[in-house]
């Protein structure tokens, strides 16, 4: 089993910590439901098929994440509180070279 560390600051402002899996096939949405890190139903409200922009994070620090999908970028494109660094938790799946990830829960609409 192999692990990765990623910071997450919630729509509180507190940064977490925490630990997640690469060979579970999560992605980031996933990770911040299962640490309860966003209220529940404010979060992965289209379970993750990169169509409500609810997983919406900005990223801090980018140790090497994928490049952004057209799926992602057209949701993207129709979202609020969109930055230049926003992308789509869904979107991001747990690998090895996301060691040292740091995001922000973006604001829920």
């Amino acid at each position: 089993m192999s692990d990765i560390n990623i910071k997450i600051t919630d729509r509180e402002g507190v940064t977490h910590d925490v630990v997640a899996p690469t060979d579970m096939s999560m992605n980031l949405m996933e990770i911040i439901r299962s640490y309860e890190l966003a209220e529940e139903g404010t979060i992965g409200v289209c379970g993750g098929m990169a169509m409500c922009a609810s997983c919406q994070v900005y990223v801090i620090s980018d140790p090497g994440l994928e490049p952004m999908g057209d799926e992602e970028d057209a949701m993207l494109a129709e979202a609020f509180h969109v930055k230049d660094n926003s992308r789509l938790g869904c979107q991001l799946h747990i690998a090895d070279a996301m060691e040292g990830l740091e995001v922000e829960i973006a604001p829920y609409p």
